[in-house]
Parts: structure tokens; sequence; C-alpha cells
């Protein structure tokens, strides 16, 4: 387990926010949402992806459940757009300071517009991703919103 701290972790100390933090090994590459779920053992319900998309010229964060699909028409009518797009993952580093796998919400070079997921709000914590490739960070989505600045909205598809 590696208690370096990432960027996210500094930023919720400095603010004095409360979370966990949930180490997984991804040796195995298995990285996306429902594996990391598994590996930390929570239900997909809790753990949330972070997604970056652009609009004409703004890009925006978008953070939702693992199990669940972004609703691109949703989005874009949260950011107040005509239509965005995901953002390609050769970019991801390049604005987010991120890789794939590891964007976290909190601490990216700039703070994007970010959305969260509505049903968000029923939860007492949520895991999102610490800023690296086998970390995450539990804490709550008020928290969370507080220091992203973000919205909770209606993002995703309804099964």
């Amino acid at each position: 387990m590696s208690a370096s701290k990432t960027n996210a972790m500094r930023i919720l100390d400095g603010q004095h926010i409360q979370y966990n933090i949930l180490s997984y090994d991804h040796q195995d590459g298995k990285i996306d949402g429902m594996n990391v779920a598994e590996k930390i053992e929570r239900a997909p319900e809790m753990v949330f992806k972070t997604l970056v998309a652009h609009g004409k010229q703004n890009l925006f964060v978008f953070v939702i459940p693992v199990h669940k699909e972004l609703d691109l028409k949703k989005a874009a009518k949260s950011a107040g757009e005509k239509k965005i797009e995901m953002l390609p993952v050769k970019d991801l580093q390049k604005y987010t300071g991120y890789i794939r796998g590891g964007c976290s919400p909190i601490g990216m070079k700039k703070l994007y517009p970010t959305f969260i997921d509505q049903p968000a709000l029923e939860l007492e914590a949520i895991v999102v991703s610490g800023g690296k490739i086998g970390t995450q960070l539990e804490l709550s989505p008020h928290d969370l919103a507080l220091i992203i600045q973000a919205q909770f909205t209606d993002l995703t598809h309804t099964a």
C-alpha cells in the first residue's frame, strides 16, 4: 500500500475534508470501474468514474456510477452546450494531469465545470479515483461537490 499522497489527497487535506483511501492491486490490468468496485469491495452504485468531455470551447467533467453510461444529451444540457463529445484518451493527461484509470475529479490542472450524477446525493459516501491507478478515495458526495464546485444533475441513461 503506497503512502505517497496524491494531489487529490493534498487538496482534501488542505480543506480538512475527511476521506478514506482504498487501494487495490492493478497488476492484472483490470482497472475499469466494475473491476475496481469488486476489488475494493464496494457496490458499483457507490463507485464513480470521472469522464472528461468537450463542448464547443470548454471542457467538462462528469462523475457517474461505474455501472452506468453517460447520456451525452443530458450531459450537454447540464453543461449548457448544444453538443458534447468525449475527450480523446490521448488528450486526457494534457488537460487534466491525469491518465486513464487514474483520473480524479479532484486536483485537475484546471477547475473545469463539473457535474455529479444525481443519485450520489442519496449516498452517505461515494468512491472516486485518488489520482493514480490503484488508489481510490471514499468521501461524502457533498464534500466532493464542495471542493470541486460541482453541481448534481441527471447524467446517465436509465436502464
